[in-house]
């Protein structure tokens, strides 16, 4: 058998691609996280639905803090009853806490929330911006 040569053997053979690092790299490169939120991709959603996830735990760790915090008083008095009939400046125990405390505490949880939240939102931010 003999080779084919001239135009024929141009055909017949594949034109070679030189392939760089450089080429690949640039290729593969992934969109800002600015420009993916705009755009409305898939990455932009998965860095938006992070933010929510994060916010809505945060949100529960919080609601589970008040609901341990404040229901577990109720169970207390109802144990311990020795506890719910304590007197503090006159003012019966639970009275004074569930009525008068639990307000401040709630107030505090709040402020906590808030500040967390807030935090949750700027490191979003400077992820989206630094880029």
């Amino acid at each position: 058998m003999s080779q084919p040569s001239g135009p024929e053997a141009e055909r017949a053979t594949p034109q070679r691609v030189r392939v760089v690092l450089a080429d690949s790299a640039r290729a593969r490169r992934v969109a800002r996280p600015r420009q993916e939120l705009e755009e409305q991709t898939r990455v932009g959603e998965v860095l938006v639905r992070g933010l929510v996830r994060a916010q809505l735990a945060l949100a529960l760790r919080m609601a589970a803090l008040v609901a341990v915090g404040l229901g577990l008083l109720p169970l207390l008095f109802a144990v311990a009853p020795g506890v719910a009939r304590a007197t503090v400046l006159g003012i019966r125990l639970p009275w004074l806490l569930l009525g008068v405390l639990a307000y401040p505490f709630l107030v505090a949880v709040g402020w906590v929330y808030t500040r967390m939240a807030e935090r949750n939102e700027r490191d979003f931010a400077e992820l989206v911006e630094k880029s």
